[in-house]
């Protein structure tokens, strides 16, 4: 016989209460292991609900991710936050000569391996434990570093692009993907209906999970830098913004950057 579904609401893997996110998540002193805790859980189902839940969206804003970062045969690359490797194998797919995937939850990475074993030799990632915020890697070392829905989920987003400007080479590319507030209020509200009420019940059915991963992300995204903020704090690091792009109303938008010296 068939066991029953768990009650998505059940705390038994619970990584965030509903009185933590009650508050803002981005100042919990117990981020980094949550945020840790809640991919692990999720990792067997995030594609699955990344295509239903985006409505298909999500490959086509890391199709762009990639535009953006101008890939060319000599580049190397490294995707931070790489998850299940759907950007990192885009990357690969479109030329690079080196990438990398990078990400500090090893259930993700159990994940992106797995899906690369499908690949070509010549066209599979490699995937490597890396914090954002202490890259193990040379000064000036990649052509091209991005990181999509992730930089809101560092511990401190400016110290993680202060790394990324380190190992940027001169002329090196910085594309960040990351959800928005959309500006027109009608989408505005339309879209925290279903990111508030409606995806964080169903995402979590889909999933099996009692993380609270579902109902962190609307909360996480409501609480995060906005896509201005967002580029003060590339400029601080010393990166140049070049443009933001706006896209599916404004729920996402895509950051593209430079290392000029």
């Amino acid at each position: 016989m068939t066991p029953a579904p768990s009650d998505p609401s059940t705390p038994s893997n619970e990584a965030w209460s509903r009185q933590e996110l009650d508050q803002n998540p981005h100042r919990s002193s117990e981020k980094a292991g949550k945020v840790r805790a809640m991919f692990a859980s999720i990792s067997g189902s995030y594609d699955l609900n990344n295509r239903l839940h985006s409505f298909g969206r999500d490959q086509a804003w890391r199709r762009r991710a990639v535009e953006l970062a101008g890939v060319g045969p000599n580049d190397r690359v490294l995707d931070m936050a790489c998850g299940t490797g759907d950007l990192t194998e885009a990357f690969a797919a479109a030329g690079a000569s080196r990438v990398v995937g990078g990400d500090f939850t090893p259930e993700m990475l159990d994940q992106a391996r797995r899906k690369a074993e499908r690949l070509p030799a010549e066209r599979r990632p490699t995937y490597e434990h890396a914090d954002a915020m202490q890259l193990d890697y040379e000064d000036a070392s990649f052509d091209v570093i991005s990181i999509a829905f992730g930089i809101r989920n560092v511990s401190d987003p400016a110290a993680a692009i202060r790394e990324f400007a380190r190992v940027l080479r001169p002329g090196g590319r910085l594309v960040i993907l990351e959800f928005a507030e959309p500006s027109f209020a009608p989408i505005r509200w339309a879209n925290q209906l279903y990111t508030g009420r409606i995806m964080p019940w169903t995402a979590s059915l889909v999933a099996r999970d009692g993380s609270g991963a579902y109902r962190y992300l609307p909360r996480s995204i409501e609480t995060f830098l906005s896509p201005r903020q967002l580029a003060e704090r590339i400029e601080d690091a010393g990166l140049r913004v070049k443009r933001q792009v706006s896209m599916t109303f404004g729920v996402c938008v895509a950051t593209q950057a430079v290392r000029e010296v």
